[in-house]
């Protein structure tokens, strides 16, 4: 054991020595312009591959995407509305800020796995998941206290006056008090819903459809 600790030190040492040789054909100066030259290469091209992959045209490149989620998301508001404004798939999924993007980027590598084997690969599929795959969003919105929401809806800037009686009394109760935060009571707003049953505030009962739920938290949005 202890002459393979001694090989593995004499290796880094040896390393050490050549990496830390001052060069014979080139100067400090020229190392080090190069150095920047090629720090700043990296960096640009790191961040283009970076904003390359959070656009929607990236998002719905696949068919999971385009032919399920997609097709729900042109369905409502957030799509298609009266100013105009359309939230694409980054603007929800993918935090603005440069840490928590990447943070974000990370943990969604492992939807790269998906897509080899084939986890949502069909509608059926999709389905079946539809239910697992909203908690994971929903657990990520509210722990986040919902900052993707938030990086276009400010509270500081709601009129109430001009919102419903409904949305009124909620955004200036529990929203104000930090009680809840927008995935509390928005999580239909942009996609179907699952099977809600045992969702706190939204296991459907009796008459009630979620048709009906879905109409009213498009009411709220508007």
């Amino acid at each position: 054991m202890r002459g393979l600790i001694g090989r593995g030190w004499a290796v880094v040492t040896q390393t050490w020595r050549i990496l830390s040789r001052p060069s014979v054909h080139y100067s400090l100066g020229f190392l080090t312009i190069g150095g920047f030259l090629a720090g700043i290469m990296f960096w640009g091209g790191f961040n283009t591959a970076l904003e390359l992959t959070n656009t929607e045209s990236f998002c719905i490149s696949c068919h999971e995407m385009r032919n399920n989620v997609y097709e729900e998301l042109r369905q409502t508001i957030h799509f298609t509305n009266r100013s105009g404004v359309r939230a694409t798939c980054p603007d929800c999924h993918v935090p603005h800020d440069w840490t928590d993007k990447i943070a974000r980027k990370m943990q969604a590598s492992k939807e790269v796995w998906g897509k080899i084997f084939g986890t949502i690969d069909t509608r059926e599929k999709f389905v079946d998941m539809r239910r697992e795959l909203a908690e994971h969003e929903w657990a990520r919105l509210k722990a986040n206290d919902s900052l993707e929401c938030r990086n276009c809806h400010d509270f500081a800037y709601m009129d109430f006056t001009r919102q419903s009686q409904r949305a009124a009394a909620a955004h200036s109760t529990y929203l104000a008090t930090g009680e809840k935060t927008c995935i509390d009571c928005h999580k239909g707003i942009a996609h179907q819903l699952p099977d809600m049953k045992g969702v706190p505030g939204w296991d459907v009962t009796g008459t009630e459809s979620m048709d009906r739920l879905r109409a009213a938290i498009t009411a709220v949005a508007e």
